[in-house]
């Protein structure tokens, strides 16, 4: 098997390397620099873990704001029971500092804010849904960097986010277009919209809706506004066995997301006539998973000259992602488990209950010990979360080979991270082919790409060690054996 690291390989992958360098650098375009995409999850166990998205905005009054919004994973932090409110609380400090880029050597403003969670069930504490902070900031117009960090004061450990915005100048003769903001409402809530503070948007959501504003001071000037839903074919399938051929570079599954011809869901064209700040509002019913971009243009040009253009990237995923909820949510990653037949037959129910029959029946025909069942699908289903967290691009993480890899052997005894790619290593032998993986990038991540598609090196010589860690996770075994 040829491994990323041999002398012909590294030929091969740096000439390759060189040629992408070049291409993308032929390809630059001023757009790319507009889309935006939202955070990743920046998941590390025992740390409280904090999403947010800064949005620059023009209220009624024309006085220019940032809107933070952040989401707190309640069961990232720490609780401690308080006897005499008979709750359990946690206590955490949010500091926010705003960097002003136009002259980053100044910081324009910091900020403290104390986060108190109380509740009186303790499961808050094991707890995968988020409390949301949102707040309201006076700024004046310009480009900024906002950094936020969130320290758990009971464990005194911290998490810290970074992310860029703008605020256009509503009295400028300048046209401009703020950021976009993404709100989504799912069906048991009531004319609620809450802000989407990542790439991801679970698919339970009944309406998306985008927010963002159009400055237009030459009443002389109409606006053409052009909005676009793009939807990108992409790859949503589970990894592959270990033992498979590697996939072809041509592949889908090898590319990760085509970008080159998107699918227009939905193209609208606006005249603006009236001066000032403008709201646009854009609602979307229940889209289908996959990964899209929202493209907003018009016929004027910004202080650079060139066409004023904002995007925002999101992906439709999983109902709960990354938490997993329903009977189907949980039997889906059952694949890297099942033979193909019980397993296709099992996600062809349409019917929850018989799902869910189904998912028990697996695991307690093959553990046959309902406390031992109960202590390894608990094990699973954290590994699979675990995984959604740490390995989410354009699919769901646990679908990624990385995920993939994680879920059955856990974390690797040693990580070797290179440009090309990444060493996990599952024994104090790094030359035991059994014990040793490497995952190479289909592409350089970029802001033309900016995923992590990291793909196995796969080899038939894999069969017997991926055999027998399934049937350790079947029988149980997964408890008490080290590999």
């Amino acid at each position: 098997m040829l491994k990323p690291d041999s002398p012909r390989n590294s030929i091969y992958w740096s000439a390759l390397l060189i040629i992408l360098t070049l291409y993308i650098g032929a390809c630059s375009n001023s757009k790319v620099n507009k889309i935006e995409r939202g955070a990743g999850y920046k998941y590390i166990p025992g740390f409280p873990e904090i999403r947010m998205v800064p949005t620059g905005f023009i209220d009624e009054d024309e006085n220019t704001k940032l809107n933070l919004a952040a989401e707190i994973v309640y069961g990232s932090l720490i609780y401690k029971r308080s006897e005499t409110e008979n709750v359990f609380q946690s206590n955490a400090m949010m500091d926010i500092q705003i960097i002003n880029l136009d002259n980053p050597r100044r910081i324009q403003d910091s900020y403290q804010y104390p986060v108190i969670i109380k509740d009186r069930d303790p499961g808050i504490s094991l707890s995968e849904d988020t409390y949301l902070f949102e707040e309201e900031i006076d700024l004046e117009p310009g480009n900024y960097k906002v950094n936020v960090v969130l320290t758990d004061l009971n464990s005194n450990k911290e998490t810290s986010r970074t992310d860029e915005f703008y605020i256009p100048d509503p009295t400028g003769r300048i046209s401009n277009i703020t950021n976009i903001k993404i709100l989504s409402k799912n069906p048991e809530q009531i004319g609620e919209f809450n802000p989407v503070t990542t790439y991801d948007i679970r698919d339970n959501a009944d309406s998306i809706k985008f927010v963002f504003q159009v400055t237009n001071n030459n009443p002389d000037k109409p606006i053409t506004l052009d909005t676009r839903l793009l939807k990108f074919r992409s790859d949503t399938t589970p990894a592959r066995p270990m033992t498979f051929n590697d996939y072809s570079q041509s592949s889908l599954p090898y590319k990760g997301v085509d970008y080159d011809f998107p699918e227009v869901v939905s193209s609208v064209r606006r005249i603006l006539t009236q001066p000032g700040s403008v709201l646009i509002e854009l609602g979307f019913p229940g889209l289908a998973r996959g990964n899209y971009r929202l493209e907003v243009s018009s016929n004027v040009k910004n202080s650079g000259g060139k066409e004023l253009f904002r995007a925002r990237d999101f992906s439709v995923k999983s109902e709960n992602y990354p938490s997993l909820k329903t009977p189907r949510e949980f039997a889906a990653p059952l694949v890297y488990l099942m033979d193909n037949d019980e397993y296709q037959s099992m996600m062809s129910l349409d019917d929850e209950d018989e799902i869910k029959e189904a998912v028990d029946r697996f695991w307690l025909n093959n553990v046959k010990n309902a406390i031992l069942a109960r202590q390894v699908i608990e094990l699973y289903y954290e590994r699979v979360e675990q995984a959604n967290k740490q390995f989410s691009n354009f699919k769901e993480g646990w679908k990624t080979d990385m995920g993939m890899i994680y879920i059955l052997f856990g974390d690797p005894f040693f990580e070797d991270k290179r440009l090309r790619f990444t060493h996990w290593s599952y024994s104090y032998d790094q030359s035991d082919p059994e014990f040793n993986y490497y995952f190479v990038r289909s592409k350089v991540n970029s802001k033309y790409y900016p995923f992590d598609n990291m793909i196995l090196d796969r080899d038939n010589s894999y069969f017997n060690i991926e055999y027998r860690q399934k049937e350790y996770w079947r029988t149980g075994t997964i408890l008490r054996v080290n590999l």
